[in-house]
């Protein structure tokens, strides 16, 4: 546990050169430092570490925290982010917040200065800066940024200290800008929370008087928060978009955050403009409970099993999709905006679920319909594409044997790791079963977030090797190319060598640091030339803006291989 004699001897050794003072200043701040009692309770909870001793601290103060549901479902359960919080009282409100976002999520981790540092137990929660004057070593940077780069989420008090009293009343201090690097650095959304509490009158009379001695009654003032609640009020999550390349210094930036925590307090206009928060997470055993109850049509050589899934309303399952959906379109720069992306054709389509039975979560999923059943039961505006594109007479042919395949996505964590192959093994299953279905078709999006130049790219690459003019479908908000445009992207492809002009579409892309999206390579590399067709391309303004390409598949000119693979 914390030792003054220690400290004092590792930050300011020179100190003990005069033995009286040294002696005399020891005895002070181990009594302002409660010295005594953070050793009688190491003595009793040596073992503790981590957020065991965090739940045991707040449970020896009583100290507890208040936060609505509503605000508690704002704190994103998984992916990275950087929480910013103002301190009102510099001490148990720390705690009381790690405690908060670790009752959700495992991986939080506080930003801290050299005297949390110095408290052994709290190490692992802990990522080091100065705070106390110097800079903070590039290690340490680097410890942060690992932690968000692998998706963990950090909390940070931009103020680097307690409030104080100001004319405005209990306010934090000028924040300082290292919570704009660090969240820059990982393009980190960043998560705005307000405290509210306070120390006592004594505190702030002392602040105003000499600084410096507040600061040593800091420990005091904890002693005095026993059975006490911290207030926790949390904004929305701000995208690292909408304050990336804001027109101002990092120092005014961190001024409109501070501004931002505090209307959230204050329950005033928001600064910034931030995004609605993501669904937390289903319960594992209820989703699993209701998906063993679907029919189980596969499993993969890793272990996943694959479930085929109908009339989900009002279903754990349907929920968790919706959530990761959501979460996987977002991180590509995609998805609807809403805290889970579900809508009206979810309810009668069906959906194809791969089941991580180690990890007991969904890994990704298809959605798809009969095309023919769907038309006959509620017209083609059942259809999901039908919202997209207008059907001409002569697609009804196609539409009669048809699936609509949508909606699929695999979440990032899984990524990389045949996942969306091992979906494609259950489309694979659920044709076998029924031959009677030859077309496969269905919107394929590419990313708004995308190069503009790289969009134009993918659409006329596709268009040129894959377009169809004859069957009449087409985008109510199409993606159109002047003249021009048209012009300059034709100098790039010969127009008569596939396999060249992909190789150039790759290079092309690649100087614009982005890649073909996956699943144009997957649909384009499934069939035997004229196998596979794009009807039309178009944007989707409900769907973050993205552009959609609407997909055509012969499965009876599917790759040799391709039937080998999926369809054996």
């Amino acid at each position: 546990m914390f030792q003054v004699e220690n400290f004092l001897q590792e930050k300011y050794p020179s100190i003990s050169a005069k033995p009286m003072r040294y002696k005399a200043l020891v005895g002070v701040l181990r009594y302002l430092l409660h010295e005594t009692e953070f050793e009688e309770f190491g003595q009793n909870y040596p073992y503790l570490e981590g957020i065991d001793f965090v739940e045991k601290v707040l449970e020896y103060f009583n100290f507890s925290y208040s936060v609505s549901n509503t605000d508690r479902e704002k704190i994103p359960s998984q992916g990275k982010a950087v929480i910013v919080a103002n301190h009102p009282i510099g001490s148990l409100d720390g705690l009381a917040l790690i405690k908060l976002v670790y009752d959700i999520r495992s991986d939080v981790k506080i930003v801290a200065n050299d005297l949390l540092m110095s408290l052994k137990p709290l190490r692992k929660l802990l990522l080091p800066v100065n705070n106390m004057g110097g800079r903070t070593p590039k290690e340490n940077l680097n410890e942060i940024n690992e932690h968000l780069n692998s998706e963990g989420v950090v909390i940070i008090f931009p103020a680097g200290e307690v409030s104080r009293m100001a004319l405005a009343g209990i306010r934090d201090g000028h924040w300082k800008t290292g919570f704009l690097r660090i969240a820059a650095a990982a393009k980190a959304p960043i998560l705005p929370i307000y405290l509210d509490a306070r120390n006592s009158i004594l505190f702030y009379l002392t602040s105003i008087i000499y600084k410096p001695m507040a600061t040593v009654l800091l420990v005091k003032e904890m002693f005095k928060q026993a059975t006490k609640t911290v207030g926790v009020k949390i904004g929305n999550p701000i995208p690292f978009k909408n304050f990336d390349n804001l027109p101002f210094d990092n120092r005014h930036i961190a001024g409109l955050f501070r501004k931002h925590v505090y209307s959230v307090g204050l329950k005033k206009r928001p600064i910034f403009e931030s995004e609605t928060p993501i669904a937390h997470p289903e319960k594992s055993a209820e989703v699993y409970e209701h998906l063993s109850k679907h029919d189980r049509i596969g499993e993969t050589p890793d272990g996943k099993q694959i479930f085929l899934c109908q009339n989900l309303s009002d279903s754990p399952i349907l929920r968790e999709i919706g959530r990761l959906r959501e979460f996987s379109f977002r991180t590509v720069g995609e998805g609807t905006g809403f805290k889970r992306d579900t809508d009206q054709y979810d309810r009668y389509y069906f959906h194809l679920v791969l089941w991580d039975n180690k990890a007991l979560e969904i890994v990704g999923a298809y959605r798809f319909c009969d095309a023919a059943k769907v038309i006959s039961e509620k017209g083609l505006d059942g259809l999901y594409t039908n919202s997209l594109f207008e059907f001409g007479s002569n697609m009804e042919s196609y539409l009669s044997q048809s699936l609509e395949l949508g909606r699929s996505f695999v979440q990032p964590k899984y990524w990389g790791k045949r996942s969306l192959d091992y979906l494609w093994y259950g489309i694979g299953a659920f044709l076998k079963r029924n031959p009677q279905y030859r077309y496969l078709f269905g919107p394929v999006s590419i990313s708004d977030q995308l190069p503009q130049r790289a969009k134009d790219l993918l659409v006329y690459f596709y268009s040129l090797y894959f377009s169809e003019n004859s069957l009449n479908a087409h985008s109510y908000n199409p993606y159109v190319f002047d003249d021009e445009l048209s012009k300059q992207l034709k100098t790039n492809f010969t127009g008569n060598d596939y396999k060249k002009d992909f190789v150039e579409l790759k290079s092309l892309l690649g100087n614009l640091g982005v890649s073909v999206p996956t699943l144009y390579k997957q649909y384009t590399e499934l069939c035997e030339e004229g196998g596979v067709k794009f009807l039309d391309f178009g944007r989707d303004p409900e769907f973050a803006g993205c552009v959609d390409g609407l997909v055509l598949v012969d499965t009876h000119l599917l790759k040799e291989k391709k039937k080998k693979r999926y369809l054996a």
